[in-house]
C-alpha cells in the first residue's frame, strides 16, 4: 500500500511538472511566433496603404503609370531571386510547415523567417491577391523553432513548439486564439493530443494578446446579423450543398491552375513571374478592390450595398486573379482570399433568398458569415476551426448554430464529392517535387500521440498481431484517464490514446505507416 501510494504520488507529480513545462514553453512561443506576425502584419498594413497611394498618385499620368510597371517587374525579379535563394519561403507556408511535421523537410529557421517577410511584403506591395495568415503559420512555427533550437530543447518538444508556433501566427493575424488552436489539432496534426493542446492553447493566447498590444481588441470584421428563422433553416442545408460543390470545383482550378503556369516552360521564370506583377498593376488601376487580401472588397460589401450584378462581378475577378496569383507560386496565403470569395459568395445567396422569400434584409450579413465558414470548410476539410474562426472573425456569438449546420452540410458534401482537401493537396505536390525526406544522423526518439478512432483498422486487435514497424514502440496507452503499460497481448479500443516512440531518422515514412495503420484508409 505504501509504494502504491509512492507511485501515485510520483505520477502526480510528474503530471504537474510535465503541465508546466508545457505552459513554460507555450508562453515562450507565443511571444516569439506573435512578435514575428505581428512585424509581418505590420509590414503588409504598410505595403497595402503604399500601393493605394502609389495607384492613387499614377493614376490618369502615362508616364508615371509606365514606371510604374516597370518598378513592378523588378519587385518581381527580387521576389523570384528571394524565392531562388530559399525555395521553401515560396508560396502559402501551411503545406511546408505541414511537410516538416511530418518529417518531410527541415529548413533552416531563419532564412525562412527573411525570405518570407522580403518576399511577402514585396507580393503584397505588388497588389497580388494572397493573404497573411499562411505566411504567418509559417512564420510562427519557424520563430517557434528557432527558439526550441536555441534552447536545445528534445526533438519531441520541438515538434510540438513547430505546431503551437504555427497555431500562434494565426492566431496573431486574426485576433483568433481558439481558432488557431483548433488548427493545430484539426488542420496539422490531425489528432488530439493533450499535451500539444496544452501548449498550443497557451501559445495562441500568448500571441493573440502580444498582437493586440499592437493593434487593436477589436475582431477583424464588425457584422449586425440577424438570425435566420428556424422554419428557413432548409436554406442553410440548400447553401451548404452549394458551399461544397463550390469548394472542390476551387480546389481542382486552383492546383490546375498552379500546373498549366509550371507547365508553361518556353519562357523563363525572369520574365514569367515578373509579368505577374506587371499584370497586378494592370489590374490595380482598373479594379483596386480585388488587390491584396481582400479586406477593401468586405468593406466595400457592407458599406455600399452592391447589387448582385456588381457583386458577382468582383467574385468573379477576385477568384480569377487569385488563382493567377497562386498559381505564381509568389509567397503568400490562400485562406484569407478565400474567406473574402466565401463571403461574396454568401451576399449573393442570401441577397437572392431575401428577395425571393421576403426575409429581413439584416438576413443578408448572415449569410455573409455563413458563407465564409462553410467556403473555409469545403475547402480546407477543416469545419470547426472554420466555426470558430467566422466567430472570432466577427465577434458574433449568436451565429454559432446557423453557421455550424451549413459548415457540417458542406464539409459533408465535399468529403461525398471526394476531392483531397487543398492543404493536403498542396502538401502531396510540394513531397512530389521534392521526394527526399529531411535526413538527419541522429537517431533520437520523437514521441507522437494517436487516438485511435471509432472504426479503426486496429480496434480491438492485440498489439503483438499489428505491424508496428521495427523502429516503432509503443510505451503508452491513455484509457479512461488512467495509463495502461502495454505488453504484446494487450486489447488496443477504440478511443485509445497510444503514445509511439518513432525513429527520428526514419521519422516520415514511420509517421506515414502509422497514420495509415491506425486511421485507415
Amino acid at each position: 500500500m505504501k509504494n502504491e501510494k509512492k507511485s501515485t504520488y510520483r505520477k502526480i507529480e510528474y503530471h504537474r511538472k510535465e503541465s508546466m513545462f508545457l505552459i513554460i514553453r507555450g508562453v515562450e512561443v507565443g511571444v516569439f511566433a506573435g512578435l514575428v506576425a505581428v512585424l509581418y502584419r505590420f509590414l503588409l498594413q504598410c505595403a497595402e496603404t503604399g500601393i493605394m497611394t502609389i495607384l492613387e498618385i499614377v493614376k490618369g499620368n502615362l508616364l508615371y503609370t509606365v514606371l510604374w510597371l516597370i518598378l513592378l517587374a523588378v519587385l518581381g525579379l527580387l521576389v523570384l531571386a528571394t524565392g531562388k535563394w530559399e525555395p521553401k519561403a515560396m508560396g502559402s507556408g501551411i503545406p511546408q510547415v505541414a511537410g516538416e511535421l511530418k518529417g518531410y523537410s527541415s529548413p533552416v529557421w531563419w532564412r525562412i523567417i527573411a525570405g518570407k517577410l522580403i518576399g511577402g511584403t514585396l507580393s503584397v506591395f505588388s497588389g497580388l491577391s494572397l493573404g497573411r495568415e499562411g505566411p504567418s503559420v509559417q512564420l510562427g512555427g519557424m520563430a517557434a523553432k528557432g527558439v526550441a533550437e536555441i534552447t536545445k530543447a528534445d526533438k519531441t518538444t520541438q515538434r510540438r513548439m513547430i505546431s503551437s508556433g504555427a497555431g500562434a501566427g494565426m492566431a496573431a493575424a486574426f485576433n483568433a486564439p481558439i481558432a488557431g488552436t483548433m488548427f493545430i489539432l484539426e488542420e496539422l496534426n490531425h489528432t488530439f493530443d493533450k499535451s500539444l493542446l496544452c501548449m498550443g492553447a497557451v501559445a495562441c493566447l500568448t500571441a493573440d494578446y502580444t498582437s493586440k498590444l499592437f493593434f487593436s481588441q477589436d475582431s477583424v470584421f464588425s457584422f449586425e446579423s440577424e438570425l435566420v428563422p428556424l422554419r428557413y433553416y432548409w436554406l442553410l442545408i440548400l447553401f451548404g450543398a452549394l458551399l461544397g460543390v463550390l469548394g472542390c470545383a476551387y480546389n481542382v482550378i486552383m492546383l490546375r491552375a498552379q500546373d498549366l503556369f509550371k507547365a508553361i516552360r518556353k519562357i523563363p521564370d525572369y520574365i514569367k513571374f515578373p509579368a505577374v506583377f506587371v499584370i497586378s498593376g494592370c489590374v490595380g488601376l482598373v479594379m483596386p478592390q480585388i488587390l491584396c487580401g481582400g479586406h477593401s472588397m468586405v468593406e466595400f460589401l457592407m458599406h455600399e450595398h452592391p447589387t448582385v450584378s456588381v457583386m458577382l462581378w468582383l467574385l468573379i475577378a477576385k477568384f480569377l486573379f487569385g488563382a493567377l496569383c497562386f498559381a505564381s507560386g509568389a509567397p503568400g496565403g490562400t485562406l484569407y482570399p478565400l474567406c473574402i470569395l466565401g463571403s461574396y459568395i454568401g451576399a449573393i445567396f442570401g441577397t437572392g433568398a431575401v428577395d425571393l422569400l421576403g426575409l429581413s434584409p439584416a438576413l443578408r450579413e448572415e449569410f455573409v458569415i455563413i458563407g465564409m465558414a462553410g467556403f473555409f470548410a469545403s475547402i480546407v476539410r477543416a469545419p470547426i476551426t472554420g466555426i470558430v474562426l467566422a466567430f472570432e472573425l466577427t465577434g458574433d456569438m449568436k451565429n454559432l448554430l446557423p453557421v455550424a449546420a451549413a459548415s457540417m452540410v458542406s464539409y459533408a458534401v465535399s468529403n461525398l464529392i471526394g476531392i483531397t482537401p487543398f492543404y493536403e493537396a498542396m502538401l502531396e505536390k510540394q513531397m512530389r517535387g521534392d521526394s527526399t525526406p529531411a535526413f538527419t544522423k541522429e537517431d533520437e526518439k520523437i514521441i507522437k500521440t494517436f487516438v485511435v478512432p471509432f472504426g479503426s483498422p486496429i480496434g480491438r486487435k492485440r498489439i503483438m498481431d499489428i505491424d508496428w514497424g521495427k523502429h516503432c514502440i509503443v510505451v503508452s496507452i491513455e484509457r479512461d484517464g488512467v495509463s495502461i503499460t502495454p505488453k504484446g497481448d494487450t486489447l488496443i479500443k477504440e478511443g485509445d490514446e497510444l503514445v509511439i516512440l518513432v525513429s527520428q531518422r526514419r521519422f516520415a515514412s514511420d509517421n506515414a505507416k502509422l497514420e495509415h495503420i491506425i486511421n485507415g484508409g
